[in-house]
């Protein structure tokens, strides 16, 4: 009796290079380093590997360095966004994603250099190239934030 070997799922993560072939932001703006655990229209994990030399940590706060919670939000936004390019399969060249809401946003801890920010979001809600998203921030399994935000994919050209 024979067994067929398991059938090898497509990989899940995304690297810098596509990252940045998906989505506009650039440094210093972008707060995304990899992407992991894809599955297609209905989640992602962000990673951002918060360092002391993100350029905002001069001014918030140079004796104490704490991440700004915005941008801990534009985080979780541009992990989504890179869920929505990937998995509409979006040419960058004439679209972009836009933020069009942002609902439910709390901040439970400080994120700080040195930490390993994940960025779990997932789809709640798709009509047509709309997505609605809830997402969390976690730094060692702890809720660092959380909120619930819609994008839209509008043409640019």
């Amino acid at each position: 009796m024979s067994r067929k070997a398991p059938v090898s799922e497509a990989p899940t993560d995304i690297d810098i290079t596509e990252i940045m072939a998906r989505i506009p932001h650039r440094i210093p703006f972008l707060l995304v380093d990899r992407c992991e655990a894809f599955v297609p229209s209905q989640s992602i994990v962000g990673v951002k590997c918060v360092t002391v030399n993100e350029p905002f940590f001069a001014g918030h706060f140079p004796d104490y360095p704490v991440m700004p919670g915005v941008l801990i939000v534009e985080a979780m936004a541009q992990t989504s966004a890179v869920l929505m390019s990937k998995s509409l399969d979006i040419d960058p060249a004439g679209k972009a994603i836009f933020f069009m809401s942002l609902d439910n946003c709390r901040f439970r801890a400080p994120v700080r250099p040195g930490m390993v920010l994940r960025l779990a979001v997932e789809v709640t809600l798709t009509r047509r190239d709309i997505y609605k998203f809830k997402g969390r921030a976690l730094v060692d399994d702890k809720v660092a934030a959380e909120a619930e935000w819609a994008a839209m994919v509008v043409d640019t050209k």
